[in-house]
């Protein structure tokens, strides 16, 4: 069983509640959305095809991480990423997987903690969450809105109190990197006093607006 691997690197984990920790990554090639904010493009297609042994054998190599992240591209369209996460589990790493909330997440593990995105206007894929997916969300997991404007703010307001006030689900709202300035959100999430957490994009902050591999 193989799948097609962008990259595999370490580095520190820029987004989620775990933010700071260090991470192993996993970037798998390919996606079925195209964002227009979108800062991982070079996944979209170029990727080496990798037995799940192999994959298993880079990891190795980063026994100081305190978790592998799974994503992309877009993870879930590879049939392999499933097995892939239950063997990180089973290797007796804790594992989180990043996905743009397209796709039905319920083969996912039950351990594996779900970074589900629910794009925004600005995205120009704003119709593409799979409602379904929130049945599957757990206290453990979190969801993402990339914010660039206020029609995105406005937009991510009413999805946060129609779906998930009651959900127990951690929110992420976050600025789009130069576009929107993490003050300025933070400014609106105060003044409506939402339930949110303000996700900065720590890696960008470090290392710059087109790092890659970090």
């Amino acid at each position: 069983m193989n799948l097609t691997v962008n990259e595999i690197f370490y580095s520190i984990q820029g987004e989620t509640v775990t933010a700071g920790l260090p991470s192993a990554f996993v970037r798998l090639t390919g996606c079925n959305l195209d964002c227009a904010y979108c800062d991982t493009r070079h996944a979209r297609e170029n990727g080496t095809v990798m037995e799940l042994d192999d994959i298993m054998r880079e990891l190795e190599q980063y026994p100081s991480a305190d978790h592998v992240t799974v994503t992309g591209g877009e993870p879930m369209l590879q049939a392999a990423a499933i097995p892939l996460m239950k063997l990180i589990l089973e290797s007796g790493w804790k594992c989180q997987v990043e996905t743009n909330g397209s796709i039905l997440l319920k083969d996912v593990p039950e351990k594996v903690r779900k970074i589900v995105d629910v794009k925004t206007p600005s995205s120009g894929e704003s119709d593409s969450f799979e409602t379904r997916n929130l049945k599957y969300l757990t206290d453990r997991d979190e969801i993402k809105f990339v914010i660039s404007d206020p029609a995105d703010y406005d937009f991510s307001k009413d999805f946060l109190g129609k779906y998930l006030l009651n959900k127990g689900v951690t929110i992420n709202f976050s600025p789009v990197s130069g576009v929107m300035g993490g003050t300025e959100l933070a400014d609106l999430i105060i003044r409506d006093r939402l339930p949110v957490r303000l996700n900065l994009q720590l890696h960008k902050i470090l290392w710059g607006p087109d790092a890659q591999g970090k």
